[in-house]
């Protein structure tokens, strides 16, 4: 049987880090990574499973809202990511959003995003950082969140100021920081289908981080069997 394919979403340009650390850890559990950028033709892509992941924040129009911040938005990834998201959905492809990737699947639901947490966060760091520093509680022990990490709590990283508001549709809250902001979200009722706010790929060097990366490249193979 040939190597299933992930689909690694990201900007047209930069971001080479954090998707070459992703490509590792699809790779490391035997899937063959797929880099899309926005200019690519997706109608000419076949893939078995996606990773949405990390970078600029959502524009606010996705969720009509005005924007309370003056990031730099990315349109032509926000609408490469929103089809490759609505792909995965449409043909219950594994999918797992990170960051960004989280926030842009609770939006394709019908959710809503805080534009800035710096109000939200009154027992946890503002700091942005890689290392694992800040606490996750798994909020739902039947989640498959749980079943991947296998512990009630786990050590994270934080690289994001807007996080998930209102829920979309369908999906249910697993894990929440100290501060109750919202850390993962997953859709009980699709096969894998699981959003993280933080970033597993600059934590490959813990087991359970890899785990996840794991868990979708497993959904991945069993899909792949049954066509």
């Amino acid at each position: 049987m040939a190597k299933p394919v992930i689909a690694i979403t990201g900007p047209e340009r930069g971001a080479f880090g954090p998707r070459l650390l992703v490509a590792v850890a699809v790779r490391w559990y035997g899937a063959k990574p797929l880099q899309i950028r926005p200019s690519d033709k997706i109608d000419t892509k076949i893939f078995d499973g996606v990773v949405i992941t990390g970078g600029h924040d959502v524009d606010p129009v996705l969720y009509a809202a005005k924007s309370e911040v003056h990031p730099k938005y990315d349109p032509a990834r926000d609408e490469l990511e929103m089809t490759v998201i609505n792909k995965a959905e449409a043909e219950a492809l594994p999918l797992l959003g990170i960051c960004r990737g989280a926030q842009l699947l609770n939006v394709s639901r019908g959710g809503s995003l805080f534009q800035q947490l710096t109000e939200q966060r009154q027992l946890t760091s503002k700091r942005w950082t890689v290392l694992p520093l800040k606490t996750l509680c798994l909020t739902e022990p039947d989640s498959r969140l749980q079943t991947i990490l296998q512990t009630p709590k786990a050590r994270i990283n934080s690289l994001h100021n807007q996080a998930i508001d209102r829920l979309g549709k369908g999906l249910r809250v697993v894990g929440r920081d100290l501060d109750n902001i919202v850390q993962a979200v997953e859709d009980p009722d699709r096969d894998f289908v699981l959003g993280v706010q933080w970033h597993p790929e600059f934590l490959i060097f813990i087991r359970r981080q890899r785990h996840l990366f794991k868990a979708l490249v497993e959904r991945a193979r069993q899909r792949q069997a049954r066509d």
